[in-house]
């Protein structure tokens, strides 16, 4: 559902609108067209071979071109959300929005039509005219009743989904509203009555809706602009309206509020009043969500009653039911089996999925989304948020699950989990290459102590641990401070229950803690009146001595402080020998493909020796990560073309790991470009060591591995994980303050996989 704009902010909407380019979609070819060899097989005569396949057996075309991934938004125009029948025309911005909504929460590739048509039947006919292009369609904003006639018509003549997404999409939300909503208050669909005042094509749904989810259909009462529907009405009505008339001599919204248990409205403002709502039943249920304005405002509500549980349509109040929270992933999960329509079975399914999500622990990505909101599940959280990752694989996966089971799949998956996490990882970039370092540390038992954990973002990382690991999360942090963080993240973990905590102002093991970073330090100027200090305030020098007694398997710090300064509390407590920092290693994810580079923290000014160990070890942690490693040295001097200070300690490094005997490829010094395009160093530099892309970068000083990450960062849009500490075993890791929840995730998953102290 949409909010109208208002005045403040409608000048930089048509900004938005007009610049840089009009419009919000383009089209972009998925297949290179550089040279007349691309030009044959994308046209004459390589395209005919395609088509002799689509000809031979139609459900090719979903292999060979994109319509298993194309979707119509088609509209007349007729009832366009919150500013009525404006003409085909006027609604293309809506449909241009839903099509870019389809893009961002589902990947799905989507074309907007409008169409002037009027006549209902005739719309229906030009649609299903459509069905060779699209894998489905999603009709949108068509009044009532023409929506029901359009959509039946669509549906019997079709062999693809078509989807009426204001009455099934706003259903299947009120739908997961409602479960939700009634498992707060303790009630049950098969008892409570509904009062609902709009006999549009929403409201129609949204009843037949929670019929199915089990509310009896004696027990709902519906009102229109005239009154109430009842047996033997003449005004305004239609086969939908009949279904819900009763047989009574009531005739008004007011006659009938008595004793209700859910209130839903999908008509206009002012439709309920507090007057109303105080006759209803206790712990009312409000979901007022007709747009801009409610039927009736919270406030309104609670000032009656306190304890009701309301959403509406606004993106300003708690429990904003908005359509992208279904239409998105359900028509995900429809094309992805070859679905032939949307059923009850994945509008069911959809349903479940949405509930189930917003009873489980919100997710990072949407707390980091929607900053100061309580994200809990209860009164205020009914729904997930629209920008909650975990959408697209919970319900897309529910709905082709329930496409297979109800027959209605054309391409059944084989393996409905592989396929969540396909989703999952399309949607978390980090999720398809961590993957082997997860399943890694799964078959570990490793414990991970987070030298920060009054951060929300530690506690979350904590809380995903215990969901998607087997390891054991150690806080070091006050315990008032992280239960009051616990209860405003929403988060049920609980402290000596899902994980330890460790009070750096009172813990058993302080006596003995202090007295061994005095032993390890007492010939570093470390008195025993600063190590006592150093244990009571340092919690990076805590968990190091963490590990460093075995309490504790690896350390996690940095989420704020400065690298060095944590680098030599790990370095004093941890390092030794064999053990010892040799350089920070960050995997940038990006579109085009996955970076590491190196070093970008621990040494200013690497020496040829520890430039060798740096390439050494990171082959190690490519390796992690199931990839061949292929390290090329980056400097200013190309090859040999320039006798400077980075070239030369370049070239030094080279001649030591020739002399190690290694069996991974590098090659170097030379520029990025280079590492980065075979076709490039093959023309500068033709006996390359190997002809591949590059995929680890090792930088003659941490200036230029810093500066590159975070250019990818910034402006090429890389999602890090990292940085990854080489050299310290896995007994520590330090992050960068700029770290999300996911990045501590991902770095508890690495620090929970044993590995040699040259890792």
């Amino acid at each position: 559902m949409t909010d109208l704009p208002s005045d403040d902010n409608r000048h930089p909407a048509l900004i938005y609108h007009e610049y840089p380019r009009p419009g919000k979609l383009e089209v972009r070819p998925t297949k290179p067209l550089a040279n007349g060899y691309d030009l044959s097989r994308a046209y004459s005569p390589g395209v005919a071979e395609a088509c002799m396949e689509i000809k031979a057996n139609p459900e090719d075309a979903a292999r060979y071109t994109a319509r298993g991934n194309l979707v119509a938004v088609v509209t007349n125009g007729t009832a366009v959300l919150g500013l009525g029948n404006i003409g085909a025309l006027a609604s293309k911005p809506v449909m241009e929005g839903k099509a870019v909504l389809f893009k961002k929460f589902a990947n799905i590739d989507c074309f907007d039509i409008e169409l002037n048509e009027p006549d209902p039947e005739r719309l229906a006919d030009i649609v299903c005219a459509l069905e060779p292009t699209f894998g489905a369609i999603n009709l949108e904003d068509i009044k009532a009743p023409d929506c029901f006639i359009v959509e039946r018509i669509c549906r019997e003549r079709m062999g693809i989904p078509v989807f009426h997404d204001d009455q099934h999409g706003t259903a299947i939300v009120v739908g997961a509203a409602a479960t939700n909503a009634l498992r707060v208050a303790g009630k049950a669909f098969e008892d409570i009555k509904i009062v609902s005042t709009g006999g549009g094509a929403a409201g129609i749904a949204c009843l037949n809706m929670l019929v199915k989810l089990g509310v009896r259909r004696e027990n709902i009462w519906l009102c229109d602009i005239h009154g109430l529907v009842y047996e033997g009405r003449a005004q305004d009505m239609n086969p939908q309206k009949s279904a819900f008339a009763q047989a009574t001599d009531k005739r008004t919204l007011d006659d009938i509020i008595d004793g209700a248990d859910l209130f839903l409205g999908l008509s206009g403002p002012g439709a309920l009043t507090a007057a109303h709502v105080a006759r209803m039943a206790s712990r009312p249920i409000i979901f007022a969500l007709a747009n801009p304005t409610p039927e009736i405002l919270p406030d309104q509500v609670r000032e009656v009653a306190p304890d009701a549980i309301i959403a509406t349509g606004r993106s300003d109040f708690p429990n904003q039911v908005n359509n992208v929270l279904c239409f998105p992933f359900i028509f995900r999960g429809a094309l992805d089996v070859g679905a032939t329509e949307i059923n009850d079975a994945m509008q069911i399914g959809c349903v479940d999925g949405i509930a189930a999500l917003a009873r489980a622990t919100t997710s990072a990505e949407a707390a980091a989304a929607y900053k100061g909101e309580q994200l809990s599940f209860g009164a205020d959280y009914l729904i997930p948020k629209p920008f909650d990752p975990r959408l697209m694989g919970v319900v897309a996966s529910a709905v082709a699950k329930a496409a297979m089971e109800s027959g209605v799949a054309k391409r059944p998956l084989d393996d409905l989990t592989a396929y969540k996490a396909k989703l999952d990882a399309s949607v978390f970039r980090s999720a398809m290459i961590m993957r082997p370092v997860f399943e890694a540390a799964r078959a570990a038992s490793r414990r991970i102590v987070f030298a920060e954990g009054e951060d929300e973002r530690v506690l979350r990382a904590a809380s995903a641990m215990l969901e998607e690991t087997t390891e054991v999360p150690i806080l070091i942090g006050r315990p008032d401070v992280v239960n009051m963080r616990l209860e405003r993240a929403g988060l049920s973990i609980k402290p000596g229950q899902d994980f330890e905590l460790v009070n750096p102002q009172d813990d058993p093991r302080y006596r003995d803690y202090w007295q061994s970073y005095h032993t390890l330090m007492e010939r570093s100027g470390v008195t025993p009146d600063l190590a006592r200090a150093i244990l009571r305030t340092n919690t990076t020098a805590i968990g190091a001595i963490m590990v460093h007694r075995g309490d504790a398997d690896s350390l996690i710090c940095g989420t704020f402080g400065q690298f060095l300064w944590h680098l030599n509390y790990v370095t004093k407590i941890l390092g030794c020998k064999e053990r010892h920092p040799v350089g920070a290693l960050s995997l940038m994810i990006q579109q085009e493909g996955n970076l590491f580079i190196a070093d970008t923290q621990v040494h200013p000014n690497p020496t040829p020796e520890q430039i060798a160990e740096t390439a050494i070890s990171a082959a190690r942690h490519v390796r992690r990560f199931g990839l061949d490693p292929k390290i090329a040295l980056c400097s200013h001097s190309q090859f040999g073309n320039l006798d400077t200070p980075s070239g030369r300690n370049m070239r030094a490094a080279l001649e030591i790991l020739d002399a190690a005997g290694l069996d991974f490829d590098y090659e170097g010094e030379m520029h990025v470009d280079a590492a980065l395009d075979p076709a490039l160093r093959s023309r500068m530099f033709p006996n390359a060591r190997f002809s591949e892309p590059a995929n680890v970068l090792i930088f003659a000083n941490t200036d230029a591995a810093s500066g590159v990450r975070n250019i990818l960062k910034m402006r090429g849009d890389a999602l890090e994980v990292g940085p990854i500490l080489m050299g310290m075993g896995n007994t520590a890791h330090i992050v960068t303050p700029s770290i999300t929840a996911r990045g501590l995730l991902n770095m508890s998953a690495l620090a929970g996989t044993p590995v040699s102290i040259y890792g």
